[in-house]
């Protein structure tokens, strides 16, 4: 049976989050509410949200489709077979970057790699998120060193991948990098599996490998 005041809290918690612009709420609200359908981030972070809308979107999670249904079917959800949902389709990915100086990090993304700000959270900043069309790169603030010595260059430990559709792309990027003076772990090669890569070293280590066919 569930707790409702553990699921007001978690409620109270989504609230206070989207007036803090806290952005992986935005994703919660857009996949369980459906008047936030279609909208990005920064919209749902801006548009109008109560403590009902977030009581809507626990309910919702839950099973129920708002909060009345919850409250009054709560006393025998036990007994009830959990609604049939059609199989969630994964979107998109995000590799997960580890780096010492969220800014620093920020920038050698948009002024080296054309990469754009989605959002900056924590103050000071502990964590982000960069993305280039359908690329999306997370930044985490880590404050000690996660891999011990030079083992990531040495064993050729990639942090990301990222690909492009065809051969042009691939040898136009590496270009384009080339031109700002990113320093490559790898230049551009042809693969014997029958690819083109590159793979750039950020300021931080990471190993970012991108891809391409050999055309």
């Amino acid at each position: 049976m569930p707790n409702l005041e553990n699921l007001r809290k978690q409620a109270k918690q989504y609230l206070r989050w989207h007036r803090e612009h806290y952005h992986p709420v935005a994703a919660e609200i857009r996949a369980a509410l459906p008047r936030f359908h279609g909208l990005d981030d920064h919209q749902i972070l801006e548009a109008n949200f109560q403590l009902a809308d977030a009581l809507e979107l626990v309910a919702r999670q839950s099973g129920f489709v708002g909060w009345e249904a919850l409250k009054t079917g709560a006393s025998t959800m036990t007994d009830i077979s959990a609604p049939t949902l059609p199989e969630p389709f994964l979107s998109s990915a995000a590799a997960q970057l580890f780096v010492t100086d969220i800014k620093t990090s920020c920038d050698f993304f948009t002024t080296r790699l054309g990469f754009s700000i989605d959002f900056v959270y924590g103050n000071p900043p502990f964590y982000g998120q960069v993305s280039r069309d359908r690329a999306l790169l997370a930044l985490r603030l880590v404050c000690e060193p996660v891999y011990v010595g030079d083992v990531r260059q040495r064993e050729h430990l990639l942090s990301a991948a990222i690909t492009v559709d065809s051969a042009a792309e691939i040898k136009q990027l590496f270009l384009n990098f080339q031109a700002t003076d990113v320093v490559f772990h790898q230049p551009l090669r042809k693969e014997p599996w029958g690819a083109r890569t590159f793979i750039v070293l950020d300021p931080d280590g990471n190993l970012i490998l991108f891809a391409g066919p050999a055309g």
